[in-house]
């Protein structure tokens, strides 16, 4: 595996730098002194994007080549071309969701894979209204177009998919926001931070964008106290999970839809959630502070204008292609300042994942070591 010269690798292997006069960052001046090696990007960008090593005659044909760059981006879009992507496409989009090895919940990981190999816009995985349930075939790396049939009024991308409402089914349907959270905006909750805390009464202040009163507890007939003043943190969170959880209560254990909300609150006999215990009268849903929604397709419009979503689609691309381990699990975050071109590219291109990724693996910081 290669990582792009961590701190220790450079400490080790680059010879020390003049004493910082504070006019710059020392390590600048060791990233400055990397090297192109287009043959070495190339092995790399070949195991990722198809699996396998590249041929002598690849490698060849970059070393040999009057402009190295030129025939090595060339040979990239040829790697995004090759039937072989669909499988790494399929692989990337198992690790993505965390779902896989099961025909309901490859179907997610299908419909991702689909999307980057026909190039479509990313923000379909939150906004198609159809064939959001294909099947992948490993043998022929071929897409068979379906669509989910789990009864939703309405489909929103992988926001309403069987699979996904199955695999993460559990109490008040935190699961599922918590999945759709660290899953799009590669963060977890709490999803906002006020500026100015607020004093509840608590040990510690409030810090949700949110009213304190904006949530569910005991003053507001909630089984729930999440307004419970001895435990804030938990306000902190749940200011943004309970104004977009009711949207995922109505799917059950299987992930099909019902007109009822059907997932339990940890309670004695485990009974069906209710709105009372999410919001209090009147409060109306939302994906973020000043961002109201009201059913999953609005859920997915939101989401798909959130400058995060587009920003974490490349960070999760420029971990990969890296070779870094997950964004959210593992705290492998990627400064904004590293990949704002890239993100900008993103928006400006139609939010493809498969030009994205042609960037990233021509980019200076791929292909220098």
């Amino acid at each position: 595996m290669r990582w792009h010269l961590s701190i220790a690798l450079l400490a080790a292997c680059v010879p020390e730098a003049p004493p910082n006069d504070g006019a710059r960052d020392e390590w600048d001046d060791k990233l400055a002194e990397r090297e192109v090696d287009y043959n070495a990007a190339l092995r790399i960008a070949a195991l990722r994007l198809t699996g396998e090593l590249p041929t002598l005659v690849e490698l060849d044909s970059v070393a040999t080549a009057a402009d190295p760059r030129a025939v090595y981006e060339e040979q990239i879009r040829k790697y995004l071309g090759n039937p072989k992507f669909a499988r790494q496409m399929f692989r990337f989009a198992q690790d993505m969701l965390k779902m896989g090895d099961a025909p309901q919940l490859d179907s997610a990981a299908a419909f991702v894979a689909q999307t980057i190999v026909n190039n479509k816009p990313y923000l379909e995985l939150l906004t198609a209204t159809t064939g959001t349930c294909p099947t992948y075939n490993q043998t022929t790396n071929a897409f068979t177009a379906g669509n989910c049939t789990n009864g939703a009024p309405a489909t929103a991308g992988l926001l309403t998919h069987p699979g996904m409402q199955a695999h993460y089914f559990g109490n008040l349907a935190f699961r599922r926001v918590r999945w759709v959270q660290e899953t799009f905006a590669c963060t977890k909750f709490p999803a906002e931070i006020a500026k100015v805390a607020t004093d509840v009464g608590g040990e510690m202040p409030y810090t949700g964008m949110f009213p304190f009163t904006s949530i569910a507890g005991a003053a507001t007939n909630g089984r729930v106290d999440f307004r419970d003043t001895s435990s804030v943190i938990c306000a902190n969170c749940h200011s943004n999970m309970n104004h977009i959880a009711p949207l995922f209560t109505y799917y059950d254990a299987t992930g099909q839809y019902s007109n009822t909300m059907v997932v339990p609150v940890p309670l004695p006999d485990n009974p069906n959630a209710e709105m009372r215990d999410y919001l209090p009268p009147g409060e109306g849903l939302a994906w973020r502070f000043g961002v109201p929604i009201s059913d999953m397709t609005s859920l997915g419009k939101a989401m798909a204008a959130d400058p995060a979503i587009a920003e974490c689609a490349i960070a999760r691309v420029w971990n990969w292609a890296m070779g870094k381990n997950d964004i959210v699990d593992d705290g492998a975050r990627v400064p904004a300042a590293t990949i704002e071109t890239q993100v900008s590219a993103f928006v400006a291109g139609g939010h493809s994942i498969k030009d994205a990724m042609y960037r990233v693996f021509t980019s200076d910081d791929f292909v220098r070591f």
